[in-house]
């Protein structure tokens, strides 16, 4: 049997000195062996780049001025403001559209123009795809459309996106089509209530059955 070498990563590293700053760096650290010309060529992005450069400087400033003070919706909101977003999409589950609508209200007062799509946009069957009955939990149920969702939203000219509660995969194809740069308000878990990480909070508890293979 060939020998096999394990290759380490930042999520095999308790120290993390790259954010403590204490240069304690594990032999393995991916820090220590970046190449220094291509880290370079990145660090160039965040001053040669306008939009790299206004996102990256605006994102710090929100973290750092307001760490602790803001919540999420809030932080969204003073980091559009920062870019220069004025009109938000919100990319919205179906079943989380009293939240989506709450949240436009939130925007609107505070003076952005919002445009909000759903999910189901189109309403088309499932069984359109082929997708098999047994993923199919209703009669006539619709499938989750983000493909359509980025590209109204692109029609639309929004500045700043919004994802909230899409699917798994689902988030990854409307981020994938939209135009605009994407945040996220709400993550998708409907076990946890829409906080996932409370599975990772009670894996040695609770949810351990997550670290048995």
């Amino acid at each position: 049997m060939a020998n096999e070498t394990t290759e380490y990563t930042c999520t095999d590293c308790g120290a993390v000195s790259c954010n403590k700053g204490d240069n304690r760096f594990p032999d393995f650290c991916l820090t220590t062996h970046l190449d220094p010309e291509e880290l370079a060529q990145v660090i160039d992005l965040y001053h040669s780049d306008e939009t790299v450069r206004k996102i990256a400087i605006a994102g710090a400033e929100v973290e750092g001025g307001f760490y602790g003070k803001y919540t999420r919706v809030e932080e969204i909101m003073e980091f559009a403001r920062r870019i220069g977003a004025k009109k938000i999409g919100i990319a919205t589950c179906a079943g989380l559209i009293s939240e989506s609508r709450i949240f436009a209200r939130i925007l609107k007062a505070h003076n952005f123009e919002v445009y909000g799509v759903v999910c189901k946009i189109g309403a088309v069957p499932k069984t359109e795809l082929n997708i098999s009955a047994e993923y199919i939990r209703k009669h006539g149920e619709c499938i989750c459309n983000p493909v359509m969702q980025a590209k109204i939203l692109n029609k639309n000219n929004t500045e700043l996106n919004v994802i909230v509660g899409l699917c798994v995969g689902h988030d990854s194809l409307f981020i994938k089509f939209s135009e605009a740069i994407c945040t996220t308000l709400v993550v998708k878990d409907r076990v946890t209530g829409h906080n996932p990480v409370a599975a990772l909070y009670t894996a040695q508890s609770y949810y351990n059955k997550l670290l048995k293979t």
